[in-house]
């Protein structure tokens, strides 16, 4: 079995009445990727947001690493090796592809004690930094578009920079919340191969639409419906349940 890194058990999130999550249970190995679908509102990007920091849980634990981060800033949970993408690309447009993961790469820096003279320092001669930014951009298959504005990429390129940027933290669990919304067919095909890669040296959760992207890639998955889990299991356990069939995955998937 591949290492465990990370265990969430119970998560609950409510606002007000309403149980965005209720009582969701996961773990997540390196070199396995599991999936979440469900349809829209099902809950997927509220677990993605418990587990990485960005929402507090109402109730429920979440391990990484060892460590018990629930309730935990999202910085923190980033440095213990937690690093996620969004549904909207969040990058700097007007920066270079290399400038925006260098800058990625750069919050790992540890600077103490404080001096103020790195602050006129130039970036360029962090060579940890730069290392780091390096390997990313390759890992990504970004290196021949490192000095390109960001803005002026393709939508696929852009998602693979905020990848890259991910990498650049040097993660071990990665969450990556619909990194194929809105491609083209040979753009996909190009994200589906870089997640194959990088499953080998992380453990990944992975939030997608693309039914087909989804059972080609997810070592097991998870079956979300109105913050609840209606099922989970290897893609053949989900893909042959009657009740997943009935409340999302239709005959196409049956």
């Amino acid at each position: 079995m591949s290492d465990l890194l990370l265990t969430a058990r119970s998560l609950t999130k409510r606002f007000g009445g309403l149980a965005a999550v209720n009582d969701v249970s996961v773990d997540l190995f390196r070199d396995h990727i599991h999936a979440v679908i469900g349809p829209n509102g099902a809950g997927k990007s509220t677990l993605t947001n418990l587990l990485s920091g960005d929402l507090p849980p109402t109730s429920g634990s979440i391990t990484l690493n060892g460590t018990e981060t629930a309730g935990q800033s999202p910085e923190r949970i980033s440095r213990l090796g937690l690093g996620r993408s969004y549904q909207k690309t969040n990058i700097f447009l007007p920066f270079t592809v290399w400038d925006n993961v260098r800058l990625a790469a750069q919050s790992r820096e540890r600077h103490w004690p404080w001096n103020p003279l790195r602050w006129i320092g130039s970036a360029q001669a962090m060579a940890g930094v730069n290392q780091r930014c390096e390997r990313a951009i390759e890992l990504a298959g970004l290196t021949h578009r490192s000095q390109t504005a960001a803005g002026t990429t393709s939508h696929g390129e852009q998602r693979q920079l905020e990848i890259a940027m991910t990498l650049a933290t040097e993660p071990t669990v990665l969450l990556l919340d619909e990194p194929l919304a809105g491609m083209g067919q040979a753009e996909a095909e190009s994200m589906i191969a870089l997640l194959q890669k990088l499953k080998k040296d992380h453990a990944m959760m992975l939030v997608e639409h693309d039914m087909d992207a989804v059972f080609s890639l997810a070592d097991q998955l998870t079956v979300m419906v109105n913050g609840q889990v209606i099922a989970s299991g290897t893609p053949a356990e989900v893909r042959s349940d009657p009740l997943v069939q009935a409340a999302y995955l239709g005959e196409d998937h049956a």
